[in-house]
């Protein structure tokens, strides 16, 4: 269940941190986006977190874009500031991954050029997503959030 505002929220934090065109990629849920994005479902959600991060992909890839910007709407106190820092530090770097970071744990938005994608969609399945091609790829920058957030997945145990 979406709690109210969360995908707003999300949505307001990258158009907020520079993301020019934002996807949102639905699934189990039925909810109306947000004016000013574009929206797809992901046909087979329930294979799981690497469904969305495949259909997202495709979508930016039809679109022409050359990063993607993963985000989820379970972290609220993500904000523009630090997708602004994320996206600055993927853009700047030689390798086009950033992570961003919270106290030292691996966390939201998630920075990916293009040149990256195939290895990501390789590495993904079931509810593992962009993660396991991150943890493999020894250049993704490391980006410290956690003077701007908890960054705290709050569907998931603390």
């Amino acid at each position: 269940m979406l709690v109210d505002g969360w995908l707003e929220t999300a949505v307001a934090a990258l158009v907020g941190g520079g993301c020019r065109e934002v996807v949102v990629v639905l699934g189990a849920a039925e909810v109306a986006a947000p004016p000013g994005v574009t929206a797809i479902t992901a046909a087979d959600w329930e294979q799981g977190l690497s469904a969305s991060v495949r259909a997202g992909l495709a979508q930016v890839e039809r679109m022409g874009a050359d990063y993607a910007v993963l985000h989820v709407i379970d972290t609220p106190d993500v904000d523009a500031a630090v997708v602004a820092r994320v996206v600055a530090r993927g853009l700047a770097s030689r390798s086009g991954l950033a992570r961003a970071y919270f106290g030292g744990q691996p966390g939201h938005p998630v920075v990916i050029a293009r040149a990256h994608w195939p290895g990501v969609l390789t590495a993904m399945s079931g509810d593992q997503g962009a993660a396991s091609y991150l943890r493999g790829a020894a250049n993704v920058e490391v980006v410290e959030c956690g003077d701007l957030a908890t960054g705290l997945d709050i569907d998931e145990p603390s």
